[in-house]
């Protein structure tokens, strides 16, 4: 186990503390000698930080008020989640990630609660609000949520669940709602993305007109270290983006100038990407590729005071040069 919390720093804990999000914001906090931050984690990570507090724990459910892992702790940071998936193998994909987002989530935050712990910032997703703003204005903090897959469900009742914890209890809830996240170590359809630029191969979207807001890991990072001391945070909800809405065309030459590969862009238009991708069973990819999912985060700037502290093209710089590295090994 890492470096223990001193009992003059306040505690924070980090469910998710391995994952891609979990250590960015870990690396963070150990910066700060106020803090002293303690990570629940599934499984010991093949490299822990010094100056955190590793624990494992089983299933979220299972976390009490009496375990232990709540002493001295003032802010619940919550990552740990089941996640969107692409190839779904459940029978009841619903089920399963009611399973964990919704009924881990309340548990793990009635024990907060019944432990002191004075705030609950839940990381959830614009899945919430919806698939899609095709056709419509950006999404907002607090219009009506439209989810449409079983993720997007289970972490608006997860949110659901939690106001009205907070309700009962006191306990302050702080929701946070990201888009795509990239940064260093990203994996998925964004380090794909990454590999045909870098291989210098001719990709067919020179055409694509969409808009789609992304949030930079380290901005996300910053966005919810805030979340932790803002009196305006208490009990609202947010949205995160970089607040610089790109097409897929402008994404994929600005990540081209970040890694020195210029894209290779054929303008065929989207209709036909859209109908091919269909033919192929590829609806959802397309989907996001030629789709527009934007947010506005104006309320996350005025409510608290609030700037991504990185633009795009600086993010996108530093997401390529970790790429190019990890590619020279």
């Amino acid at each position: 186990m890492a470096g223990q919390g001193n009992a003059q720093c306040r505690g924070l804990l980090v469910t998710g503390g391995s994952g891609f999000v979990g250590r960015a914001l870990l690396e963070q906090l150990v910066a700060n000698p106020a803090w002293a931050p303690r990570a629940l984690v599934r499984q010991w990570p093949a490299q822990q930080l010094a100056g955190v507090d590793y624990r494992l724990f089983g299933e979220l459910a299972a976390v009490d008020a009496v375990s232990g892992h709540f002493e001295l702790v003032d802010t619940v940071i919550h990552l740990a989640s089941r996640v969107h998936v692409m190839q779904e193998t459940a029978t009841d994909p619903l089920a399963e990630f009611r399973r964990v987002n919704v009924d881990g989530t309340l548990s793990l935050a009635r024990s907060a609660a019944q432990a002191g712990v004075r705030r609950f910032i839940f990381v959830s997703s614009v899945k919430v609000n919806g698939e899609s703003t095709d056709d419509r204005a950006p999404f907002t903090a607090d219009e009506v949520p439209a989810p449409l897959d079983p993720y997007g469900i289970s972490k608006r009742e997860a949110e659901e669940g939690l106001r009205q914890l907070a309700t009962q209890t006191g306990l302050e809830v702080v929701i946070v709602r990201p888009v795509l996240v990239y940064g260093p170590g990203v994996k998925a359809n964004f380090r794909s993305m990454m590999n045909w630029l870098n291989r210098g191969l001719p990709l067919p979207f020179g055409a694509i007109h969409n808009k789609r807001s992304l949030v930079a890991l380290d901005n996300l990072v910053d966005l919810l270290v805030t979340c932790i001391d803002h009196p305006a945070a208490a009990n609202q909800t947010f949205l995160a983006s970089d607040g610089h809405d790109l097409s897929t065309t402008e994404l994929l030459q600005r990540l081209g100038q970040a890694l020195g590969k210029p894209a290779r862009l054929l303008p065929v238009p989207a209709i036909w990407l859209k109908s091919a991708a269909m033919l192929a069973g590829k609806g959802a990819l397309s989907r996001r590729l030629c789709g527009s999912l934007q947010v506005d985060i104006d309320k996350t700037r005025e409510m608290l005071g609030w700037k991504p502290p990185l633009d795009v093209d600086q993010a996108l710089r530093a997401t390529a040069i970790n790429f190019l590295k990890e590619q020279d090994k």
